[in-house]
């Protein structure tokens, strides 16, 4: 057991004074035998540098992690890592005591440091390693910080800027040691952070390893047997299988479909007039642009990212010099700009686009029961469709979800596109506004 000074004035935990020391190989053959397959090939994987472990409640996600810690020590004597949990309950309660009972386990030598802040130095016969333990909420303390490798535990529990944020800090303190690596470990929830890195950004020097919580055959019994009686299907999909599955109340636009709305327009399109929805934000404009056939409204691209107003129509203009463009913005744009003399839609009428916009923007349910009838209606027509090449478009209206106060969620990123198509549906569709002008509306007796 380790000596506890008097953390007071030394702020350090001693491992056993006693010099028990064992050597590199003795180490990782100890860690070895204690590893499940998925484990190991978490530990053993130095040629990826990001590297995740997805899996079920209960298969060693956080002892694996720890493992891959000591490994990445060994291979890394006299540099620095760090392990990071969410928040510092968190650290204090799974990290540090899953920590402690493997080090003990494995007979390596240690000292623990409670204060200012918490770490641990590994002591091998062939040197020393530091790993530093750290909250992604405080993400910004490593940073000047020269590190071999950075580990998160359960990132997907965190708020997903802050993981962005976490995580671009850590790679971009990956500069010392003889192998970088930044790993992570985490329970699926939904299609958050991990999702983002491992599934839709997938690399060659990333790799995803997945575990069932039925691949731990040290549970005790009943645990996954209680698990299945007592979860929906969705959710034994991500906390029994370690899959990505949408976990919020549902789809907002539950009506969509790749195999039904997504193809290629069947008109000549060099000459159309240009359809073009689009939602303001701050260094975040986004666009969907369409044309009309035959009663159906056909997105075949989209803009996401711009900067400003000036720069999304440069853009526009520059994919379609020729057409004539109609623009379906957010009619908030007529009160605000990002250019400090004009209006947003001014600016965007000086390019010579013509403004479709109504006075007021619609409710936001009205508007997402607009694009819901135009993707079916009632008598089963499909009025909206797009081309393969809308990336953003389609992923958005496949993951946008409800809140649990019953809006579409906002935090996720996937509200951009789809609020752009709103407004050009709404406005297209809409039988109150289709074919109208913008300041007449139709009159009902």
């Amino acid at each position: 057991m380790p000596t506890i000074l008097d953390t007071a004035s030394e702020g350090l935990i001693l491992a056993d004074p006693t010099d028990d020391s064992l050597s590199i190989s003795e180490v990782l053959g100890r860690l070895n035998t204690t590893l499940l397959p998925h484990q190991a090939a978490f530990c053993e994987d130095q040629d990826h540098r990001i590297l995740g472990l997805v899996s079920g409640f209960g298969a060693g996600k956080t002892y694996g992690l720890c493992a891959k810690a000591i490994n990445v020590a060994a291979a890394n004597i006299g540099f620095v890592s760090a392990l990071f949990e969410p928040v510092a309950p968190m650290l204090r309660d799974i990290l540090v005591r899953s920590m402690d009972d493997l080090l003990e386990q494995i007979g390596l030598p240690y000292d623990y440091r409670v204060s200012p802040l918490p770490e641990y130095v590994l002591k091998f016969k062939e040197g020393e390693h530091t790993i530093l333990l750290r909250t992604m909420e405080t993400w910004n303390r490593i940073r000047g910080q020269n590190l071999c490798a950075v580990g998160f535990d359960e990132v997907d529990t965190t708020n997903r800027r802050t993981a962005e944020q976490a995580s671009r800090m850590a790679l971009a303190r990956l500069r010392s040691g003889n192998t970088q690596q930044f790993y992570v470990a985490t329970t699926p929830e939904g299609f958050g952070w991990a999702w983002e890195t491992f599934e839709r950004n997938s690399a060659p020097d990333k790799r995803l390893i997945r575990a069932r919580t039925a691949d731990n055959p040290h549970l005790p019994d009943g645990f996954i047997d209680s698990l299945l009686a007592n979860y929906p299907e969705k959710l034994i999909k991500a906390y029994l299988d370690g899959q990505f599955v949408n976990l919020n109340t549902g789809a907002v636009y539950d009506r969509f479909s790749r195999s039904t709305h997504v193809c290629e327009p069947p008109i000549e399109l060099k000459d159309e007039p240009l359809r073009v929805g689009l939602d303001f934000n701050i260094q975040n404009m986004s666009a969907v642009i369409a044309v009309r056939t035959s009663g159906c409204l056909h997105v075949i691209d989209e803009i996401s990212g711009a900067h400003d107003t000036d720069a999304l129509a440069k853009e526009i203009k520059s994919r379609y010099p020729f057409n004539k463009v109609f623009i379906y913005p957010d009619a908030s744009g007529g009160n605000r700009s990002t250019n400090a003399s004009r209006t947003d839609i001014q600016i965007l009428e000086s390019y010579g686009f013509s403004n479709q916009s109504p006075k007021a923007n619609p409710p936001v349910r009205d508007r997402v029961a607009a694009v819901q009838a135009a993707l079916e209606n009632g008598k089963g027509e499909i009025r909206l469709k797009m081309s393969a090449c809308c990336d953003k478009t389609i992923e958005s209206l496949e993951l946008q979800c409800w809140t649990e106060k019953g809006d579409p969620d906002k935090d996720a990123g996937y509200d951009h596109m789809n609020d752009a198509l709103g407004y050009l549906v709404w406005r297209e569709l809409n039988p109150l506004h289709m074919n109208v002008g913008r300041g007449t509306g139709i009159r009902i007796y």
